[in-house]
Order: structure tokens, then C-alpha cells, then sequence
């Protein structure tokens, strides 16, 4: 990865930043415009630490003065991002809206956002103009019927797409996303979601894919079976199996291996 001085701030993407400076994360995006086997979104979650999950949402001017609040209390902070608890550009207005209202009121904050990709793309050009310049992406396949059994619908604009149609659209709508992103000179981290049994053959390949169009760095998650999702059953992957897959992809990209899996509405130090 080429480390850009405002990646030497930002705790996801460089991890010598991970004692230093922190982040917000700032739950504006309400809804989501896929279903995923692994992943249930809750807006009213106090206990749970894991991505989907946030106390409350908030609307651009909360979040606004929210930030304002964690600033005073963590003078620290380096990073406002918008990752949740549904996904950023299902409802597009309000990511866009909070991402330049921060921009506004602390321009010395670095802003980035993470999303699915589905309907990213027509939102770069925004983004860009916004000031945002880390982007994650999560792609956990390349390979329509395996996605399939990882994201089980996808809604777009107006259409209910099921099974492998859903899940190739999806990768297609990744790949000019990511693609796009790399033209406008975006930090981009790319997210895997490790489900053993499932996935694990494509991990090297979705690292194989990002390297070539670009990507910074790659960040495999393992697997957190949640109660109430079709996954709930599934075995949580090994750190034996994390290691190797980290090992066999970091031949493509270099591997964050810090993350925290972090809820919706995280704050301060990783």
C-alpha cells in the first residue's frame, strides 16, 4: 500500500495509527439494500459489539453535533465515518449530506465510509468532490453461487433480486466500484467476511481481483455467528484458518490484521 499522510491518521487503514488517533462512527444510514446470511441490524442495541449494531440513529445534524461532543471528549480523534447500521448508499442523502456537513464544520478530519458497493458507483464523483478519500468496500466472493449463499437478496431500484442473480449483480456493481474509486485516487480497503464452509476458497481470489484493479489493502473478518441470522449455526473460522487465508491473500494485498469489528456507532481508540 502507498501511505498517504492522511493514512498515518487513520487506525483502519495504518495500523501504526491504532495507539494514537481514533475514530467515530456515526449511524446515519438507517436501512440496507441487501440481506445477508451472516448479518442482523439492530438500532436500539446497547450490549452487542459488532458491525450492524448502534444505541440509536441519528439524522446529518446530530451526527454533527455528536461529533462535536466525542471531539471535546477525545481530542484524539482523527477519522468520522459513516459505516452503518444499515448500509451508506441504500438511502444515499443522508451518508452524503452528514459526510459534508463534517467536512464543513472540521475540515481536519479525515472522512470515510463503508459500504457493500451495490449502488456505490454513482455516488463517487459526490464523494470526491465531499472530501472523502478512504473508502471500504466488503466483496466476499467472485463467484455468483457462492456469494449466493452469503447475500440472499439485493434490492435495486425497485427490483428484488434473489440467489445468484442477486449475488452476481452485486460482484459486477463491486468491481466498477472499486475500479471507479482507483480512477479518482481513493484510499480503498477492501473487507472479507470469512464464513468456513462457505467462502473460504474465494478469499484469495476476491484479494487476487482487488489487487488488480487497484486495491490498498484487504481486512478478512472472521465470521461472528449472530443469534436470529441464517449463519446463527455456523462455526466461527479458527485462527489457524485466519492466518492462512491472511498468509495466502497477503501475496496480493497487504492484510489488516487489527480490526476490531467495530459497531456502528464506535468511538475513540480501536
Amino acid at each position: 500500500m502507498t501511505v498517504q499522510l492522511a493514512d498515518l491518521r487513520h487506525p483502519c487503514f495504518y495500523a501504526g495509527a491504532k495507539d494514537r488517533h481514533g475514530r467515530v462512527h456515526l449511524p446515519v444510514a438507517a436501512s440496507c439494500n441487501l440481506v445477508c446470511a451472516y448479518c442482523r441490524r439492530d438500532h436500539d442495541c446497547p450490549h452487542e459489539s459488532r458491525p450492524g449494531v448502534a444505541s440509536r440513529l441519528m439524522s446529518p445534524q446530530e451526527a454533527v453535533a455528536h461529533l462535536d461532543k466525542a471531539l471535546a471528549a477525545m481530542p484524539y480523534l482523527s477519522v468520522a465515518g459513516v459505516a452503518g447500521p444499515g448500509d451508506p448508499f441504500s438511502q444515499p442523502e443522508a451518508t452524503l449530506e452528514t459526510l459534508e456537513l463534517i467536512g464543513r464544520a472540521h475540515p481536519e478530519i479525515i472522512l470515510c465510509v463503508a459500504t457493500n458497493g451495490l449502488n456505490l458507483g454513482p455516488h463517487i464523483p459526490r464523494l470526491a468532490e465531499i472530501g472523502v478519500r478512504h473508502v471500504t468496500l466488503t466483496i466476499n466472493a467472485v463467484d455468483p453461487a457462492v456469494g449466493a449463499r452469503l447475500h440472499l437478496q439485493a434490492r435495486d431500484q425497485g427490483r428484488l433480486l434473489r440467489g445468484p442473480e442477486a449475488a452476481g449483480l452485486l460482484i459486477q456493481r463491486q468491481t466498477e466500484a472499486l475500479a471507479g474509486l482507483k480512477a479518482l485516487g481513493f484510499t480503498v480497503k477492501v473487507n472479507t467476511v470469512l464464513a468456513p464452509g462457505i467462502n473460504e476458497d474465494q478469499v484469495v481470489k476476491v484479494a487476487r481481483l482487488a489487487a488488480g484493479l487497484g486495491a490498498d489493502l484487504m481486512n478478512l473478518i472472521p465470521l461472528i455467528p449472530v443469534e436470529g441470522t441464517p449463519l446463527a449455526g455456523s462455526p466461527a473460522p479458527s485462527p489457524e484458518l485466519v492466518h492462512r487465508l491472511r498468509r495466502e491473500a497477503g501475496a496480493f494485498l497487504p492484510q489488516m490484521a487489527h480490526c476490531r469489528r467495530c459497531r456502528a456507532d464506535a468511538a475513540g481508540l480501536l
